[in-house]
């Protein structure tokens, strides 16, 4: 498979959360050194006093050699032997000591990122969110945590005890054979541009190896979610060809940053050789005419063979760091998100809940929503009707506050929902939909997600709200039974129940209702219904029917064709008028395959 060349484009174009900027990454890596700036100082510390110690032997070897050179017959060798047992004992209690605390503060930096990132990720706009999708997120939260870990637990620490290292040898070096150390120099015009040249190339690679990554974790979760969708559509081979493409896509440049890889190895090799030879064809230069004596280059070169194992590990893990680096961009990128809600936003006066020449897309240039408005007064049943795709579920999320309109405005009280924080938001709107999450834990812990004060009867009358009492009586610990993985696995239909009862008892004066009974069957809907219709009494709801018989007991019905409301008004004056909503009420009740008639309409 060829190699793909570098485009400073491409990454961007899979991504879907943005990427932290260099500014970014690096103000967030600073609050990290200063969250944990003492346990580094220690680190750097007891890292000195390895390196010192392990300096002791080329020191007390190349005095010996410069004694014998001397001819000095006195040597005290038992002295040296025992100073360089001492020297040895502790570097090795003092490495221990290096590893230990770097673990510690890898683990401890690690920690951190992963908290940060689920707290911040948890305090998106839900319409971004929505947008984004699972694939792109949780590729962040596994995979590139799981490439941040090495970095974080070895990576960052071996870095910095390296570069200590190497600074101590340097300076020893020039400190006992000051001509020696212009050998180091003699490496530079090999190292230099060719980690220039790397370290240029690798960023963009890696930075679209993970994005490449996110979409094949994006198209594989779609597919198993909709499995079912693409076996009755018949989209298998096509949904196949489409996750072949990504993962083509991904193991190209999965190859481009491998081939990188095989030009910076060798590249370090060479200089590696290019410091020792230097130092030994240097210092025999410099011995013969008796500039530097022989003690003093066995010092030399013995701590230029100590100087290659720094060197290297700083090249080697700052090729490490540049996969870092990028899914660290990854995960700080979620903290450029903007917040589309003011920190002080507007206070409803009152629970009229209104969309005003709104118009709205999800891609830029493509409106799904034209020109539209609607005002539902407070205590009103709105039912919106109409065609697949003709706007009603993006209608319903506007006038829930998940998205914003990019003209006109969405109103709660007078109060603009697009100002207005997630969290006011939601304490005045509820959107409920046929997608509930169930998590693992107890059906108590369940429900008091919607309220933490609920009391036990509270949680009881919740539940018989949604005719869920029965199942739930029936299990052997009531609401304190395990539901989730490892535990009672609930159904779809119980899930959705589960989901109403939190809705009962968060108690929001304005709901918003997009298929919340489409996982029951027919007859347990419509019975939940008339239910809910009891608890929810005086209440705003906005129901998107997908069931006629919901709009037959509206106060409003509001017809959506192509983004547009094309009828408004109650379902006898809609019927006799003989337009759109008239055709579908007569169309379904046709093929209507329930026994009982439709409920009065309220009032």
């Amino acid at each position: 498979m060829p190699v793909p060349a570098y485009d400073p484009s491409a990454p961007e174009d899979l991504t879907i959360l943005p990427v932290g900027a260099p500014a970014t990454v690096r103000a967030y890596a600073g609050t990290l050194l200063r969250r944990h700036r003492w346990t580094f100082v220690t680190l750097i510390a007891v890292n000195t006093v390895a390196v010192v110690a392990s300096m002791a032997g080329p020191w007390l070897l190349g005095g010996v050699v410069d004694d014998l050179a001397d001819g000095a017959r006195d040597i005290q060798l038992g002295r040296v032997l025992s100073l360089f047992t001492l020297a040895l004992v502790v570097q090795a209690v003092f490495t221990q000591q290096v590893r230990m605390r770097g673990a510690v503060l890898g683990e401890q930096v690690l920690a951190d990122l992963r908290e940060d990132f689920l707290v911040r990720s948890v305090a998106l706009p839900p319409g971004v969110l929505e947008r984004a999708g699972t694939g792109d997120l949780l590729s962040r939260i596994t995979t590139d945590i799981d490439r941040l870990a090495d970095a974080m637990r070895k990576a960052v620490p071996q870095l910095a005890i390296a570069a200590v290292w190497t600074a101590l040898l340097l300076g020893a070096l020039a400190i006992t054979a000051p001509p020696l150390a212009l050998a180091v120099l003699l490496a530079l015009p090999v190292l230099v541009p060719g980690c220039r040249w790397y370290f240029r190339r690798a960023p963009g690679a890696y930075r679209a190896e993970a994005a490449g990554y996110a979409a094949v974790a994006a198209a594989l979760a779609e597919t198993v979610d909709a499995g079912r969708t693409v076996e009755a559509h018949r989209l298998g081979a096509r949904r196949v060809a489409f996750s072949e493409r990504r993962i083509g896509e991904w193991t190209a440049w999965e190859n481009r940053t491998m081939w990188l890889r095989t030009v910076l190895f060798p590249v370090i090799n060479l200089g590696n050789m290019l410091i020792l030879g230097g130092v030994l064809l240097l210092g025999g230069f410099f011995v013969l005419p008796g500039w530097i004596g022989v003690g003093q280059l066995t010092t030399g070169a013995l701590l230029a063979q100590m100087l290659l194992e720094p060197v290297g590990l700083i090249l080697r893990w700052y090729d490490e760091l540049q996969v870092a680096q990028v899914s660290l961009a990854r995960l700080v990128g979620v903290q450029e998100i903007e917040p589309d809600r003011g920190e002080d936003g507007p206070t409803p006066a009152g629970d009229l809940v209104r969309a005003d020449e709104v118009h709205f897309g999800y891609h830029e240039g493509v409106d799904v929503l034209h020109d539209l408005s609607l005002e539902v007064p407070p205590g009103t049943r709105v039912a919106l009707v109409g065609p697949s795709g003709a706007g009603k579920s993006t209608l319903g999320r506007l006038l829930a506050g998940i998205y914003g309109p990019r003209s006109g405005e969405v109103t709660l009280g007078g109060a603009e929902l697009s100002r207005m924080r997630a969290e006011a938001i939601r304490r005045h709107v509820a959107l409920v939909n046929q997608e509930h999450h169930v998590f693992v834990g107890t059906l108590r812990d369940n429900l008091l997600l919607a309220r933490q004060d609920a009391g036990e009867s509270e949680l009881w009358a919740a539940l018989r709200a949604v005719d869920a009492e029965e199942w739930v009586s029936a299990l052997d610990e009531g609401l304190d039974s395990r539901v989730g993985s490892g535990g009672l696995s609930v159904t779809p239909a119980q899930a959705q129940q589960i989901a109403l009862a939190r809705l009962v008892l968060a108690d929001p004066h304005t709901l918003v209702l997009d298929e919340a009974t489409s996982l029951l069957d027919p007859r347990a809907a419509r019975h939940l219904e008339r239910s809910l219709g009891r608890v929810l009494d005086g209440r705003t709801v906005v129901a998107i029917a997908h069931r006629l018989h919901t709009a037959h007991d509206a106060d409003v019905i509001a017809v959506v064709e192509d983004g547009r409301i094309s009828e408004l008004g109650s379902h006898d004056a809609l019927v006799a008028s003989g337009g759109p909503y008239a055709a579908l009420w007569n169309s379904w009740h046709g093929r209507k395959d329930e026994p009982e008639e439709p409920a009065p309409r309220r009032g």
